[in-house]
């Protein structure tokens, strides 16, 4: 019996080793001022996440982990080591660097000619075959200056090789949850672009029609602007404004490219909102008749990270929505913000079978009435996330005891 009840207990010791999971935890701050970086890269043996607006993060991973990366345009990367063991509450300050161009064979005074350069160099720069990406999803919407709805989710992505377009790409919702506010009064039934598809239709480098083919991009005037980094690389600056009338809204931004690789790494854009007409063409989705859209923002921010093969892959994608409504018989507009982020946590081109069309996630569809209400408490299990932020948690928590 004693032997039986020592292999009993060997095996049940052997079940929760292997249950435990390596916990990083923390908050990244800007070395200078002490201020939280928000949309800081934490990376680790191929999985990710980024810090919250609070520049909080929290990284699982079912091995023990060596080391975490973490990466900031304009600041040097960080690398702090873990020996394999689970660390919480860490404090990563990023030093913010200022770069000088080094002589390279590119001359930085002609933009469109490092674009077209970049363009060319994107078969080297990124995959060439199908690879299947693993994302955290989240959807917020704030009416004046509280949250009305909250929808978050892991999801799958499909991508097939950067040779061809973007037409068999697909995502798919493997779990999500949802929260409503119930009062009535907060109801709001408007769909604004972006979703889970938005990693699709925004990834510029693989749907060059959305901004850098040239029929495209001869509507703006380029600008080199100072050189900075992301991590240790290296980066060229181009700034765009719109430069011609077009019947549709232009961006005003800014695009990163590496200065080794030329691959393209980061593009920060906002659309011009001078024509209120234009601009809700390119925001909205569908609204009831009754309802007036006054769009006031649309901000877009589409990162890439390259990995240790070399190869460039999408890993941040966030959408802000800012807008008024108002409705004919109320008096006063009322203020909306919307948002959606996506986060690549991991990425495989192991067995990867493309996501069948009935399966996906359509541009029409609308996240929340595809998942489930928000109660569990044991969602997320090990998958990473975005954290959310203090007010967004409080926010949750709210919420849900209105349900009770």
């Amino acid at each position: 019996m004693k032997r039986l009840l020592w292999i009993v207990w060997a095996v049940f010791t052997t079940v929760v080793a292997m249950a435990q999971k390596t916990v990083v935890s923390g908050t990244v701050i800007d070395g200078a001022t002490g201020q939280p970086v928000d949309g800081a890269s934490v990376t680790a043996a191929g999985i990710a996440v980024v810090t919250n607006t609070d520049g909080f993060f929290v990284l699982k991973s079912e091995t023990p982990l060596a080391a975490v990366a973490v990466t900031h345009v304009g600041y040097r990367s960080q690398r702090i080591p873990l020996n394999g063991q689970a660390t919480e509450n860490l404090t990563v300050r990023l030093t913010p660097v200022t770069i000088r161009l080094h002589e390279v064979v590119v001359t930085a005074e002609n933009p469109r000619e490092l674009l077209r350069l970049a363009m060319s160099k994107i078969p080297q720069n990124y995959s060439q075959q199908p690879e299947l990406y693993r994302c955290f999803y989240r959807e917020t919407a704030m009416k004046r200056q509280h949250y009305i709805c909250v929808s978050e989710g892991v999801v799958d992505m499909y991508k097939t090789s950067y040779a061809r377009d973007n037409s068999r790409d697909r995502v798919a919702i493997y779990k999500g949850r949802r929260l409503l506010s119930p009062k009535l009064s907060d109801t709001l039934s408007v769909k604004v672009l972006g979703g889970p598809v938005a990693p699709v239709q925004l990834d510029m480098v693989k749907n060059t029609e959305f901004l850098l083919d040239d029929s495209e991009i001869d509507h703006y005037d380029l600008k080199m602007e100072p050189p900075t980094s992301i991590g240790d690389r290296r980066q060229y600056v181009i700034s765009l404004k719109p430069r011609t009338l077009m019947p549709y809204a232009l961006y005003f931004g800014k695009l990163y490219i590496d200065q080794e690789t030329l691959a393209f790494t980061r593009a920060e854009l906002s659309l011009d909102m001078s024509d209120r007409w234009k601009a809700t063409e390119q925001m909205l989705v569908r609204k009831p008749a009754s309802v007036r859209f006054r769009p006031k923002e649309l901000s877009l921010l589409v990162d890439y990270r390259q990995g240790a093969d070399g190869v460039t892959r999408i890993s941040y994608i966030r959408t802000t929505f800012r807008f008024n409504c108002d409705w004919r018989r109320k008096l006063f507009a009322t203020s909306f913000t919307a948002c959606c982020e996506m986060v690549v946590t991991s990425t495989t081109d192991r067995d990867v079978k493309p996501i069948r069309g009935r399966e996906s996630f359509d541009q029409r569809d609308a996240f929340f009435d595809k998942v489930d209400y928000f109660r569990d408490p044991t969602f997320w299990q090990d998958y990473n996330i975005i954290e959310p932020t203090e007010s967004l948690d409080k926010a949750i928590n709210k919420l849900i005891k209105k349900y009770d």
